[in-house]
C-alpha cells in the first residue's frame, strides 16, 4: 500500500511538472508570437504614455515570427508613420517604446524637437506652456499637437533639444522619437532602428500605476484603447 501511494505521488509530481512546463511554454510562445505587454518605467513618451503604464503589444502587427526569436516567417506589413513600436535598442539591446517618424528612403531633420520630413515641416499647433512634467523645475516646455500619418498626438518640447540631420534613413531602418522630445534617448542618440529588431506595435494601455505616487492605480487609464 505504501509503495503504491509513493508511486502515485511520484506519478502526479512527474506529470504535474510536465503539465506546468507545457502550459508555461504555450504562454511564453503566445507572448513571443501573438500578443505581449511592456512595462514603461520612464517618461520618454509623455504625455501619450506615462511612467508606470503597461502597454499591450501586438506582435503580429508586422511579422509572424519563430517563437523566442526575431526571425520572420512572414512579413505582414511595415511600420507606418506615427506608429508606436516596441523594439530592441541598437545601442544596448534594451526594449524601448518610441514613435515612428521616418522610414526607409525618407530624409529627416529635427530642429528644436520639431520634425521636417522630406523637406516639409510636420504640422504643429501649440496647446499650452507649462512646467516641465519630467520634473525639471527650471525649464518650461511647450505642449503641442503633432500631425503625422494622418493622426494627431501630443508632444512636449522646448529649445534645449538635440538637433538632427538632415539625413537619409537607410533601407530596412526606421527613425523613431519619444513624444517627450526633451527626455528621450531616441534615434537622435541611438541611431536608426533595424526592421528586424522591431517586435510589434503598442496598441493600447492595459493597466497603469503611478510610480511617483506610491504606485496608486490610474483607473482612468486601465484598458485605454487605442493609443
Amino acid at each position: 500500500m505504501r509503495r503504491k501511494l509513493k508511486h502515485s505521488v511520484s506519478w502526479l509530481h512527474h506529470h504535474g511538472v510536465f503539465s506546468f512546463a507545457v502550459i508555461a511554454l504555450c504562454i511564453f510562445s503566445f507572448r513571443s508570437v501573438v500578443a505581449d505587454w511592456n512595462n514603461v518605467p520612464t517618461g520618454s513618451m509623455n504625455p501619450t504614455i506615462l511612467e508606470g503604464d503597461t502597454v499591450f503589444v501586438n506582435r503580429l502587427a508586422y511579422d509572424l515570427r519563430i517563437p523566442f526569436t526575431t526571425i520572420s516567417l512572414y512579413r505582414r506589413g511595415n511600420p507606418s508613420y506615427g506608429d508606436i513600436i516596441i523594439f530592441y535598442s541598437p545601442a544596448n539591446g534594451d526594449r524601448l517604446v518610441k514613435r515612428v517618424i521616418a522610414g526607409p528612403g525618407d530624409t529627416v531633420e529635427v530642429r528644436e524637437g520639431l520634425v521636417i520630413l522630406n523637406g516639409k515641416p510636420l504640422a504643429y499647433k501649440e496647446i499650452k506652456s507649462d512646467e516641465d512634467k519630467a520634473q525639471d523645475k527650471f525649464a518650461p516646455h511647450h505642449e503641442l499637437t503633432e500631425s503625422i500619418g494622418g493622426l494627431d498626438h501630443l508632444i512636449f518640447t522646448r529649445t534645449l533639444n538635440r538637433d538632427f540631420g538632415p539625413a537619409l534613413v537607410p533601407s530596412e531602418h526606421y527613425f523613431v522619437m519619444g513624444d517627450h522630445r526633451d527626455n528621450s534617448a531616441d534615434s537622435r542618440y541611438i541611431g536608426y532602428i533595424p526592421r528586424g529588431q522591431i517586435l510589434g506595435r503598442a496598441s493600447g494601455i492595459l493597466v497603469s500605476f503611478n510610480s511617483l505616487e506610491h504606485y496608486q492605480p490610474r483607473w482612468q487609464r486601465f484598458f485605454d484603447f487605442p493609443l
